[in-house]
C-alpha cells in the first residue's frame, strides 16, 4: 500500500480508469464512462491541493491499481458543492459543525472487482483514516449502493440521526469511536 499527497497526480490516469471501472457499474451504471473519467479527474485536480489531502493506493503485483482511497480535512466553511448541500440537508448546519469540521473526510474508495473480498476495503480505508484528527472521520455514500451501506456498518461505522424532513438520498457515515 502506497501513500500519496498532490503527487498522486502522477499516476492519475491510472486513478481515472480504476474509479471509472468501480463507479459505472451497477449500482453506478448507466453514468456515460468518458463524462466520469473526465469529471472524476477535473476534481482529483482540485482535490489533491486540498490541505490535509491524502490518498492510499493498493498496487497488484501485476503492476495494476486494486484500490484507492483518497481524502482530506474537513475545514470551514463547509462546501457547498457535490452532494455537500444534501449533508448539510441531512445532519442541519449545527451538526456539520459539531460532527465534521475538523476531522478526515473520506472522498472516495473503490476496489476493483477483482481485489473484492480480500479484505483491501477495509486496510484501504483503515489507512486513510489512520491519520485523523482525533480518530474521527465521516464519508456519505448513496442509499441505494446497498452493498457498501452494509460494507460500512459491518465495520461499524455510525449513522447520526438525520434531521426531522431529511429528504435526500445519501447517508452519511461516522467512523467508529476511537477507544
Amino acid at each position: 500500500m502506497r501513500n500519496y499527497g498532490p503527487d498522486v497526480l502522477t499516476v492519475a490516469d491510472e486513478l481515472a480508469q480504476a474509479y471509472v471501472e468501480i463507479f459505472t457499474a451497477p449500482p453506478w451504471d448507466g453514468r456515460d464512462v468518458d463524462e466520469t473519467r473526465a469529471k472524476f479527474r477535473e476534481r482529483l485536480e482540485t482535490d489533491a491541493r486540498r490541505p490535509g489531502f491524502r490518498a492510499v493506493i493498493e498496487w497488484s503485483d501485476d503492476g495494476e491499481m486494486a484500490g484507492f482511497a483518497t481524502g482530506w480535512t474537513t475545514r470551514a466553511p463547509f462546501r457547498t458543492d457535490r452532494a455537500y448541500g444534501k449533508v448539510t440537508r441531512r445532519l442541519g448546519a449545527a451538526r456539520i459543525d459539531e460532527l465534521l469540521m475538523g476531522t478526515t473526510e473520506v472522498d472516495e474508495l473503490g476496489v476493483r472487482p477483482r481485489a473484492r473480498g480480500t479484505g483491501l476495503g477495509r486496510r484501504l480505508l483503515s489507512a486513510l483514516v489512520s491519520t485523523a484528527p482525533g480518530g474521527r472521520a465521516w464519508l456519505l455514500t448513496w442509499d441505494q449502493a446497498h452493498d457498501t451501506v452494509r460494507f460500512y456498518r459491518h465495520l461499524g461505522w455510525q449513522e447520526p440521526e438525520p434531521s426531522p424532513g431529511d429528504g435526500t438520498d445519501i447517508v452519511v457515515f461516522l467512523s467508529p469511536t476511537p477507544s
